[in-house]
């Protein structure tokens, strides 16, 4: 059966994670939103079986990592059945597909999360209706309760990676620990919850600690001296971790170097935290630099419910323990203190000011003497990005360039909302941003 990815006008909660990519390819638990989805649908061969229907804006960046990649393609849907899929939906452990008899739509908490289609029904979907396509599907085929949860803002990953990873770590194929590796570290815990490639180095003086859950680690992963990895943890491919403190609940993705403190967090990939530091229920996007000593808070003093300013306004989270969330090719500089519940854009940069920054950082802009400011210009910013990547064997392509274009200017009224509002507030004055939530 060939299966379909889609985005709905839901997106824009999990802002600043999802301006650079879809929605289903946001990290939770050892895997993205959208290999989970392929698995409980048993989809999970040839890219010939899959397809989504994403942001026009995204296509060209999408199509560079992977040319056979079929987006918004209406000849495609017209071949054939379809399973169509909401990509913030995830499905629930266990989960049967619903027989393909004829049409049906499968709802969680009475929201539609997927469907099976005719050809000349899936003709219909396209960017920006897919809405209004499952509730065309709705009026005319049979309902199924599927089950499953839905993640809405960008907290939600962060929250239920724990309980993710530990399902990951159930239905993934593991590579057990091997002597080699054993004679190496000091573990805690039950061995069968250890995986380790046998690419894997580890140096003496390390610690694996599985008591609270698995332990992951991919192929050329580097563990140097005195790192602990408490479980539940999955580590990506080629990360390094140097003398580093994962306290559970933590999802690094591939190629990171990463140092000090890390709990109940997801970076995405391809990102540095190499130094001391404190980082918690956060999620770091990719090509993103937190510099030396850089912290997040991830409590009120008061214990109190955390805000999260998206695109501006603060979001109430339900939840007392809420770090960061940060877009792509951010950086922070060395000492910079990151309030609770801070929402950091795209291409920010993020100087100390020795006092807690600001929560809310729109994408392109900087903080400088703890307000948000104007960034670099963007020729800086590209050529800034163009030596990040070259650094891991990659290239800022043109393509890049001219999407990061078309994105400054999509996020140019709220940069300049928050811009005007810092002028107007004086420079480490928080009481009236706590009152606000902000």
């Amino acid at each position: 059966m060939r299966l379909c990815l889609v985005e709905d006008h839901a997106v824009s909660g999990l802002e600043p994670l999802t301006l650079t990519r879809p929605v289903h390819e946001l990290l939770i638990g050892a895997t993205s939103i959208a290999t989970k989805i392929g698995r409980a649908f048993g989809v999970v061969s040839g890219p010939w079986q899959k397809s989504c229907v994403v942001r026009p804006q995204l296509q060209g960046v999408l199509g560079q990592g992977d040319r056979r990649l079929v987006m918004n393609d209406r000849d495609w849907l017209a071949r054939g059945q379809v399973l169509v899929a909401n990509g913030r939906w995830l499905p629930p452990e266990g989960f049967e597909s619903p027989d393909e008899s004829s049409p049906w739509v499968g709802l969680c908490e009475g929201e539609p999360a997927c469907a099976f289609a005719g050809p000349d029904d899936a003709v219909g979907l396209e960017p920006g209706g897919v809405d209004d396509w499952f509730d065309r599907m709705r009026s005319c085929s049979r309902l199924v309760e599927v089950g499953g949860e839905w993640i809405r803002r960008p907290w939600d990953l962060v929250s239920r990676n724990g309980a993710h990873l530990e399902r990951d770590f159930s239905v993934e194929a593991r590579q057990g620990v091997s002597n080699r590796h054993l004679t190496r570290l000091a573990l805690v815990g039950p061995p069968n919850r250890l995986s380790i490639h046998e690419s894997v180095r580890i140096d003496p003086y390390t610690v694996f600690d599985t008591t609270n859950g698995p332990i992951t680690l991919g192929r050329g992963v580097w563990v140097q001296p005195f790192t602990r990895i408490e479980g539940p943890c999955w580590i990506g491919a080629d990360t390094q971790l140097f003398r580093a403190n994962v306290r559970g609940a933590v999802s690094i993705g591939p190629t990171c170097r990463i140092g000090g403190e890390v709990e109940a967090s997801i970076v995405h990939g391809c990102s540095n935290k190499y130094h001391e530091g404190f980082l918690g229920h956060a999620y770091v996007g990719e090509w993103v630099n937190l510099g030396a000593i850089t912290s997040n808070s991830d409590l009120r003093n008061d214990y109190g419910e955390v805000h999260v300013p998206l695109q501006g306004d603060p979001v109430a989270t339900g939840q007392a323990k809420v770090g960061c969330f940060i877009g792509d090719h951010t950086r922070t500089g060395m000492g910079s203190m990151l309030n609770t519940g801070t929402s950091i854009g795209v291409m920010c940069n993020v100087l100390p000011a020795g006092i807690l920054l600001p929560k809310h950082v729109p994408s392109f802009s900087a903080v400088q003497y703890g307000r948000v400011a104007a960034g670099f210009p963007l020729e800086t910013m590209f050529e800034t990005a163009r030596i990040v990547m070259g650094r891991r064997g990659r290239a800022f392509s043109e393509i890049d360039e001219a999407f990061y274009r078309g994105l400054f200017d999509q996020t140019r009224l709220e940069r300049e909302r928050a811009i005007l509002r810092a002028a107007a507030r004086p420079a480490g004055h928080w009481p009236i941003a706590r009152a606000a939530g902000l």
